[in-house]
């Protein structure tokens, strides 16, 4: 039986690698990002729903799952790959420790 994956900041990276994988494996997907419409570009698929989320947006989180739910009936699998990340050295204290996951990081 085919399992339902919820997974956030799927546009690339590990995000990309595990919807593919997913639905590779004949899974249904959520895949959700900013840029909805690139989901679905890189992944046609009748077994896939791309939506807009913006992790940080309560109301867009509420909207995404209900969303989910209605199209597949259920949510098997979340993997929440989107968010913040923390530059730096996680032991010393900063200010500016967590930054969106969206910004690049330089080593220059």
């Amino acid at each position: 039986m085919p399992k339902t994956w919820f997974v956030t900041g799927t546009a690339r990276g590990i995000g990309a690698e595990i919807v593919k994988a997913a639905l590779n494996a004949g899974d249904r997907v959520v895949a959700t990002g900013r840029d909805p419409r690139k989901i679905e570009q890189t992944f046609r698929s009748d077994r896939l729903l791309a939506l807009p989320l913006d992790v940080t947006k309560e109301d867009q989180v509420k909207a995404s799952v209900d969303a989910a739910v209605k199209k597949f009936g259920t949510i098997d699998v979340l993997v929440n790959n989107g968010g913040y990340g923390q530059l730096g050295v996680f032991e010393e204290p900063h200010q500016n420790r967590f930054a969106p996951s969206s910004k690049r990081m330089s080593l220059a």
